[in-house]
């Protein structure tokens, strides 16, 4: 009998947030089922560590500095067009949403609803699959924004 471990293998994910704390908050949401690989603050890291990285999903803000997120998601399916991107923001304007699921990101969630979706929208996100908020169509007056 071998003493060695199996070792599991966890997705990894790249996080962006210009807040601190909110990437705390999101880490220990996150680390149960991934692995994050690196945290940066601001869009042009981003676009700049996914390629390094190639990490199977990006988990960004839309609001940073330098290059906001929705660009930085442009520039990286550039590159990658494979890339696997889920916004989560505090913006559930019906333009921004369309906006930053037309730039080919397959998640959008609202940071308040964040504690409860955002595990499931990654996992989608790994799939290949869509996931938008359930808030996002209530405020947008749509049944089912999915």
């Amino acid at each position: 009998m071998s003493n060695i471990k199996p070792t599991t293998h966890r997705p990894s994910v790249l996080l962006a947030d210009d807040h601190a704390g909110t990437t705390e908050q999101m880490r220990a949401l996150l680390e149960p089922d991934f692995e994050v690989i690196s945290v940066v603050e601001d869009g042009l890291t981003l676009v700049s560590e996914a390629a390094r990285l190639s990490p199977g999903v990006i988990v960004t803000d839309i609001s940073m500095p330098g290059l906001d997120g929705i660009d930085a998601a442009v520039q990286i399916l550039r590159g990658n067009p494979d890339a696997r991107i889920v916004f989560v923001t505090v913006h559930s304007e019906p333009l921004l949403v369309k906006r930053g699921l037309t730039a080919g990101a397959l998640g959008y969630v609202l940071k308040d609803v964040a504690g409860d979706e955002l595990v499931t929208a990654v996992h989608a996100a790994l799939r290949g699959e869509r996931y938008v908020s359930a808030a996002v169509g209530r405020i947008n007056g749509k049944k089912d924004p999915n």
